[in-house]
């Protein structure tokens, strides 16, 4: 089965972290929390679920995945200011392994450069963002552009995981 890194700091929307993780662990998947500070708690934004960091990003590279989970909510635009956190996305875009970006997720994406020609959805306030980095928004639940599968919102997040799992296959 695969390992997926799930990029992640604090204030991050909850459900788009815990419901895909957990429909990655029924399916055998193995999950590794990637972020800042190894050990540290990061929570969400709205129910403050916990989750520890496993591996900060000085010791990860993207060849030790098979995938890559970014969560929506503040967490994106936190990571994007981080440039080893931009790398890291970056590499797995350029190796074509699965990345599974939901709601905000997309900032990291537009900061690695990597959206260019590509198609991909996201929140309603990034889709200017989306625009600029030379992508065409799509407004659908979920769009699947070669390696990067992408949604909207929470209310996304069926069609998000049942193509995230399909990827992964």
């Amino acid at each position: 089965m695969s390992r997926i890194a799930v990029i992640i700091d604090e204030l991050f929307e909850d459900s788009e972290y815990t419901e895909p993780v957990k429909a990655f662990k029924e399916n055998g998947h193995q999950i590794i929390h990637v972020g800042l500070e190894t050990g540290k708690t990061v929570t969400g934004k709205k129910e403050q679920t916990p989750v520890v960091i496993d591996r900060d990003l000085d010791s990860v590279s993207a060849d030790e995945f098979d995938a890559l989970l970014i969560p929506g909510g503040f967490s994106p635009d936190k990571l994007r200011a981080n440039e080893k956190a931009v790398l890291f996305t970056k590499a797995f875009v350029e190796k074509e392994k699965p990345v599974f970006s939901i709601c905000h997720g997309p900032q990291l994406l537009i900061t690695a450069d990597v959206l260019k020609g590509r198609k991909i959805t996201g929140w309603t306030s990034i889709i200017q963002d989306i625009k600029n980095a030379g992508a065409e928004f799509i407004d659908r639940e979920v769009v699947e552009d070669k390696n990067i599968i992408s949604s909207r919102n929470p209310g996304d997040l069926p069609a998000f995981i049942a193509a995230s799992l399909a990827k992964l296959k």
